[in-house]
């Protein structure tokens, strides 16, 4: 369970540097705010073990690495009592990167990478549609994403 966390306007500034460019110097921010950089990396970490910071990560471009269709699918299953082990089988699939348990019609919404649509539809119809338990799903394509952010503080 995630604890109310107090930030001041030191740790507000630290965060949207460093989410705005996660390569930005500690230094570069130490001499924005006045403080050291020791004093920097502390804030860091208190942030870190408070779990307001989820980790780190470098981003990658789908598309240069040739995966050009996103979809997003809703995976309706014959039973709840399947969820785990069809969670189980889609963690399997590299396409898949992203899992959702949901209310709603879908029991799991998930989102796809593919390199095209015809192996959007192979992914489809020969991996997902055979996990036991899945009795069907429902697919959208994105055409265009225009929105990818993060929450502010």
């Amino acid at each position: 369970m995630i604890k109310k966390l107090k930030i001041d306007g030191i740790d507000k500034i630290i965060i949207k540097r460093l989410v705005e460019d996660a390569r930005t110097p500690i230094l570069s921010i130490a001499r924005e705010v006045g403080i050291s950089g020791a004093a920097i990396h502390q804030r860091l970490r208190k942030l870190e073990e408070s779990d307001l910071i989820d980790g780190f990560k470098m981003v990658l471009n789908p598309k240069a690495l040739g995966y050009t269709t996103t979809a997003f699918v809703g995976v309706f299953l014959d039973s709840s009592s399947l969820y785990s082990s069809a969670i189980k089988r889609l963690k399997e699939i590299p396409e898949v990167v992203e899992s959702h348990y949901t209310t709603g019609n879908y029991a799991i919404f998930i989102k796809i990478m593919c390199k095209n649509n015809e192996d959007l539809m192979h992914l489809l119809n020969k991996d997902i549609q055979n996990i036991k338990g899945v009795s069907r799903t429902e697919t959208f394509i994105s055409l265009d994403q225009q929105i990818d952010r993060q929450i502010k503080i």
